[in-house]
C-alpha cells in the first residue's frame, strides 16, 4: 500500500488550522468575560474607597490614608488579609450548605452584569428580556443567604437568613413593577433599547422625568435589595451579632462583603440604564469625533465617551446610598415589611396602571 506523504501533510495542516480556529474562538469568548470581571473588581475597589472617604467626611474624621496614595489600596489590603485568614467550619453545621451559600450569593449577582450596556455595542448579552433576567437572577442571591444561615447551625444566622429572604420577596415585587413601567414606555425589555428610547429628546427624555414616582420607589427597593441602611435587618449587629455571616471567617466572609458591594454597583448601573439615559448625554460631542478621519478611531472615541458617561452617572448616584447609611436610623422588621407591602407595592402598582393608561391613550 503506497501512502502519499503530501496528502498526509495536507491532512495534518488542515487539522492544525482547525484546532487553532477553535482555540481562537475560545479566547474571543473568554476575553470579554475576563475584561468585564476585571472592570467589576476595580469598580468594587473604587466603591469601597469612596464609601470610606465619604463616610469619613460625614463623620469629620480622616479615613484611610496609609495604604497607598490617599488610602486607595486599603480595600486591596483588607482583601489580602481575609485571603490568608483561616476558614472555620461549624462543628455541628451543614458544611455543604455552609460552603455553597457565599458562592451562590456572588455568582448570581455577577450574572446580572451580562445584560448591562456600557455603550451601544458594549454589552455582553443584549437579550430581549434583559431587565427581567436581572430580576430573575438577583432573586437567587437570598437563597444563598438562607442556605448560609441554615448551614451555620446558629439561631442568629438562621434568623438573619430568614430576614434576608423575607426582605427580598417584599421589595422585589415593587422593583419589578417599576421595571415593567419602564418597559412599557420603551416598548422593549432589552436594556440597549431602553437606553436608545431615552436618547430621542436628550436630557429631558430621561425616564427620571417621565417616571418620577417609579424612580423613588426603585431607589428605595434597590436599597432594600442591597441590604443597605436603613434596611440592613438581615445583619443587624445590635440584634443578630452579624446575621447570616456570624459564623464565617476568611475568604468566605470576604465573599459576602464583595457580594454586598457587587449588588450596590449593579443596582446603581441599572438606575443609570433605566432612568438616567445610560451612555447618552444631552451635550453633543459628535463634532469632536469629526477631527478623526478614520471610522475606527471615531468608534473608539465614541465608545470611550459612552463608558465614561455611564460610569460617571453611576458613581454620582452612589452618593445617595452612601450618605443614606449615615443619615437614617435602622428600621424595625415590622416597619420594613409594612413599607414594602402597604406602601411601595400599591404605589408601584398604581404607577404601572397610570403608565399603561397613558400608553393606551397615546396609540
Amino acid at each position: 500500500m503506497i501512502i502519499d506523504t503530501t496528502e498526509i501533510q495536507d491532512i495534518n495542516s488542515f487539522y492544525r488550522v482547525e484546532s487553532l480556529k477553535e482555540i481562537y474562538g475560545i479566547i474571543w469568548v473568554l476575553v470579554p468575560i475576563l475584561t468585564l470581571v476585571l472592570g467589576i473588581t476595580i469598580g468594587v475597589l473604587v466603591i469601597v474607597w469612596l464609601e470610606r472617604e465619604i463616610s469619613a467626611g460625614l463623620q469629620q474624621r480622616i479615613g484611610p490614608e496609609y495604604a497607598g496614595p490617599l488610602g486607595v489600596l486599603q480595600a486591596l489590603a483588607d482583601g489580602t488579609k481575609l485571603l490568608f485568614k483561616e476558614n472555620l467550619l461549624p462543628s455541628r453545621g451543614d458544611t455543604r450548605l455552609f460552603s455553597i451559600g457565599p458562592s451562590i450569593a456572588v455568582i448570581s449577582i455577577l450574572l446580572s452584569y451580562s445584560v448591562i450596556p456600557f455603550d451601544y455595542r458594549l454589552v455582553l448579552a443584549d437579550l430581549n428580556i434583559g431587565v427581567f433576567l436581572w430580576i430573575a437572577v438577583a432573586s437567587i442571591a437570598p437563597i444563598g443567604l438562607l442556605m448560609s444561615g441554615y448551614g451555620s447551625n446558629n439561631k442568629y444566622s438562621f434568623l438573619g437568613g430568614l430576614r434576608a429572604a423575607a426582605q427580598s420577596i417584599s421589595y422585589e415585587i415593587p422593583l419589578t413593577l417599576c421595571v415593567l413601567s419602564i418597559a412599557l414606555l420603551s416598548n422593549s425589555l432589552s436594556t440597549v433599547d431602553i437606553v436608545e428610547a431615552q436618547s430621542k429628546y436628550g436630557f429631558w427624555g430621561w425616564n427620571l422625568w417621565r417616571q418620577p414616582i417609579g424612580f423613588i420607589v426603585f431607589i428605595i427597593s434597590s436599597l432594600a435589595e442591597c441590604e443597605r441602611l436603613p434596611f440592613d435587618l438581615p445583619e443587624a449587629e445590635e440584634e443578630l451579632v452579624a446575621g447570616y455571616q456570624t459564623e464565617y471567617s476568611g475568604i468566605k466572609f470576604g465573599l459576602f462583603y464583595v457580594a454586598s458591594y457587587l449588588n450596590l454597583l449593579v443596582s446603581s448601573l441599572f438606575v443609570t440604564v433605566l432612568y438616567l439615559g445610560g451612555w447618552n448625554i444631552s451635550i453633543p460631542y459628535i463634532f469632536v469625533s469629526e477631527l478623526f478621519e478614520i471610522n475606527k478611531a471615531r468608534w473608539v472615541f465614541g465608545t470611550t465617551i459612552g463608558i465614561f458617561i455611564t460610569l460617571a452617572k453611576t458613581y454620582l448616584f452612589l452618593f445617595i446610598p452612601i450618605t443614606t447609611r449615615w443619615t437614617l436610623p435602622r428600621l424595625r422588621i415590622d416597619q420594613l415589611l409594612n413599607l414594602g407591602w402597604k406602601f411601595l407595592l400599591p404605589i408601584s402598582l398604581g404607577n404601572l396602571l397610570l403608565t399603561t393608561s397613558f400608553q393606551l391613550l397615546s396609540l
